[in-house]
Parts: C-alpha cells; structure tokens; sequence
C-alpha cells in the first residue's frame, strides 16, 4: 500500500506514502467533519504499517478501536467515491491517559521535561525561569536525579536553604522567586500535573509499534480533561515531539514515513508561546521531517499556525469556514492564498459553501508538487464514528501489551532521597553544637543565667570583670601618658 484515498473530486485525491512526512494541516470550523478526515488519514497510516500518535480532545478518535457500521449512507459514499475493498473494521490501538484513568499513565522525570518547557507548564516570568535553570544547573552538578515533583521541591528547598552559596556559584537566586516557583508547583499538582512526572517514563519505542499483521499501532492520548490546561497539553506534545527528534536518526526520505504525530487543537502550541519557543517549533518541524516523522496539524483556522510553519505543510485538507465575522474573512483569505490554484474553482466562494463531509484538498504529488486545489467528498473512515464506552475502552486497555510496563508507578532514589539523608545526618552533629550551648534548667539555672526580667550570676560577674579589667586597662593606660607627658616612667 503505497498512498492513502483520502477522497474524490474530479478524481481520486491520494494522500502518496513517500510524501507523508512532508506534514500537513486539517483545518475548518466545529462540526465540518475535521475529525472524519483525521480517523481516515489515521487509518490510512496504520494500514501501510506507519504507527500514529494522536490526542483524542471530544474523546471520538478512540472509536478506532472498534469496528463501525455499513449504513445506507456509508454504501452511498463508498459507491461514489470507488472505494474498493472496503470493509468495517477496527485498527490496532493503544490508549494512553496523563492521568491514568482512560489509558496507560504517560510519565516523564522532570530532568527529561527541562526548565524550557516546565517553566512554560508553570507559567513562570524570565527571572523565575532563570532561578529554575540555576536550580537544574546546579542539582546536574551535584548529580541529583530529578524524576517528580517532589525531587523539585526538595532542590528548591536546598537552593533555599544555601541560597547566599548558591547565588556566589551560578548566578542570584532571590527568596521571592523560589516562592513563586514552588506556589507554582503547588498549583500544578492541584490540577493533577503531579502523576505526570515520574518513572516508569516512557520510551518511545512503544509508540513505534506494530501489531502481528503488520498494521501500525494508534496511540491515542486521552485529552478531553488534558486540554482544559492548555499550557500543560501544549508542552506535552511538543516534548514528546521533540524528543522523537532528538532521539530518532536521521533517514531522510523513504517510501514512507516512520511514525506519524497528530496535534489537535494546534493553536494551543502558539497561543502565548514566547519567540524562543515558536523558534523552537519551527525548527524541530522542519528538521524533524528528515527523520521520517510527519507531523499534522488540526485546528479551526489555519493561520493559527504562523506562516513559517504554515508553510511547511505539504498536504492540507480545508473544511468549511463561516465568514460571519472578521476574524472569519480573514481566515478565509489565509486559506485561498494557501492553496495552489485551480482555474475552475474560486476557492475564497467555495469555502463557505462546503457540506459536511467535504473539503477543499491538495496532496503532493509525484517530485513532490503541490497539486491544484480540488473540491472533495471525504472518505468514511472504517472505524466506529463515535467513542467508547468505559467497558469498551476497559477491554482495550486489558488487551495491551504494556499495562505491566507502565501501569504500576516506581519511586527509585533521587534527588528527595539523597537530600533528605544529608539532612539526616547533618542533624546529630546539629543536636550535639546545641546541646553544648544549652544553659541549665530549673531554680539553679535561673540563679547562674537569670530570667527575663533579671540578670543571672554569671552574666552579674562577667560585667562586673568586664569593668574591673576596663577599670584596670584604662587607668594603665593613663597612667602611662601622663608619664610620657611628664617625663616620668
């Protein structure tokens, strides 16, 4: 299987295997069918042996796990279109859940996730980041791992702790900034980021499966919760993007591509984003192409995606787009700018004007040519159009391979661990310095060290020897010159 039919214009649209890295978009408003054309592309992948990931964000796409239905309406788009070989049938999938109610728990260790990114999870200003990068600087130099949030804290508190030392070594590091870090840590935890961090972390080998048949495996991110904090669902993705990026070897282009990564909700990624982070995007887009990952965006407009981007997006599908407003015009427009022409069509006209179910598309074609833009029926998807139920996606879950792998948290020694030892035992040598320095107890120590509203014994003869001697000092020294003054010795 060498391309995907993704639909039917003119003629048959293909979406072609060798250029299915060179990225994409899906775009158009609520309710067009954008999610139709990610469960066909999807498919499409998995069946060529390409595994996918994906964020599930109206919890619809998990419905790949389960076969759909051959209704009239189904038949109908089948014949139109001429599907051959079509069938209902589910694709080979994996479900994942940061928080580990709908999936397997997806876990990272803090030192994987960087200060870059947590510092955007946390919302942090460009001195807190600095104290973070500091904090990270210092706990590598030390080679304290950092695995959850709790190691984090535990560093944080030692910064404090040794804050005048630490500020000599790397750079100043201010008490309020700390504070507003760690209140920061606090309000992650309470929306559920603390399961998040920690081992087992996954690898990204088991998101580059395939089953027995040779399809590749979906692996669908639970997002519907995930996506109400879009910082932390945006860093997500773009971790998990760019560690596939750095960790994958160059292949350059093959007949197809390696894995393929579905972003959702694609505005998220860039709403606020700092220029080093868009930057950063940017660049891990463009050269991640290279390592036979294609990436697609899907959101309702598509200059939600900034032009430097936009414009390494090969294969793109356009659904309908209301121009009720000016935000809508001007989407429009974007749109009809993007595409190749195609005589025929008046693409600005025609992009209101779609049924659900259609979209304006342009595939690359042989040398990879952008083909003139085509108004198409979409494909069905063979998959169930719809989600799972909770024993549905229980059964899923119970058929994986990896539930032993990663459903079951593990807390190896790490930077809590190693600093709350030194604690420990700094805390006798401690005891021992005070216990020397404490005065005795009951009527006799009041006698020798006084009480709050009169002095003790000891400090009585340590001023009255103070003055004797200063007494003594003092008239020594007068006596000695008026000798001088004097000539006597």
């Amino acid at each position: 299987m060498d391309r995907i039919l993704v639909g039917k214009g003119v003629e048959q649209v293909n979406l072609l295997a060798k250029y299915g890295n060179r990225h994409g978009l899906v775009a158009g408003a609520t309710g067009t069918g954008k999610t139709v054309s990610l469960l066909v592309l999807a498919e499409g992948f998995s069946r060529m042996g390409v595994p996918v990931f994906m964020a599930d964000v109206k919890g619809d796409v998990a419905g790949l796990a389960m076969p759909g239905e051959m209704s009239d309406r189904v038949k109908e788009r089948v014949s139109s279109i001429g599907i051959e070989g079509y069938s209902c049938e589910a694709s080979p999938v994996i479900l994942w859940d940061l928080y580990g109610k709908k999936g397997h728990p997806v876990r990272t260790t803090v030192s994987e996730m960087g200060p870059t990114l947590l510092g955007r999870i946390l919302e942090l200003n460009d001195t807190q980041s600095g104290v973070l990068e500091i904090a990270f600087k210092m706990a590598d130099d030390q080679g304290l791992l950092l695995l959850d949030l709790e190691d984090l804290r535990a560093l944080l508190g030692f910064v404090t702790e040794n804050r005048k030392d630490v500020s000599t070594e790397y750079g100043l590091v201010s008490a309020p900034s700390i504070a507003a870090i760690q209140r920061a840590l606090l309000r992650l935890d309470r929306e559920g980021g603390e399961g998040f961090f920690g081992e087992p972390a996954l690898e990204l080998g088991d998101l580059m499966r395939t089953d027995l048949q040779g399809r590749g495996v979906i692996s669908i991110l639970a997002a519907d919760q995930l996506v109400m904090k879009p910082r932390l669902y945006s860093s997500f993705l773009l971790w998990l993007l760019s560690e596939l990026f750095e960790t994958l070897p160059e292949v350059g282009d093959e007949d197809r591509p390696r894995m393929v990564f579905f972003f959702d909700e694609a505005h998220l990624l860039f709403a606020d984003a700092p220029p080093a982070l868009r930057q950063r995007v940017e660049q891990v887009v463009r050269l991640v192409r290279s390592k036979g990952v294609g990436v697609y965006f899907c959101s309702q407009f598509p200059d939600d995606v900034p032009d430097e981007i936009l414009g390494q997006m090969g294969n793109r599908i356009q659904h309908a787009l209301r121009a009720f407003t000016p935000r809508d015009l001007k989407a429009v427009k974007t749109a009809a700018e993007t595409f190749v022409p195609n005589p025929p069509l008046d693409v600005a006209d025609v992009i209101s004007q779609l049924g659900v179910g259609e979209a304006l598309v342009s595939m690359l074609r042989e040398k990879g040519v952008p083909m003139p833009v085509e108004r198409a029926i979409i494909c069905p998807p063979r998959c169930r159009m719809g989600s799972l139920t909770d024993a549905e996606r229980d059964e899923v879950r119970r058929r994986s391979p990896l539930g032993s792998r990663y459903d079951v948290a593990v807390d190896r020694e790490s930077a809590f661990e190693i600093l709350s030892n030194r604690a420990t035992q700094a805390a006798p040598a401690a005891a021992d310095s005070k216990k020397a320095k404490e005065k005795p107890k009951g009527r006799l120590g009041e006698i020798l060290w006084g009480t709050g509203r009169r002095q003790g014994m000891v400090e009585t003869l340590a001023k009255q020897t103070m003055r004797t001697v200063g007494s003594q000092v003092g008239r020594s020294i007068f006596r000695g010159l008026l000798g001088g003054i004097l000539g006597r010795g």
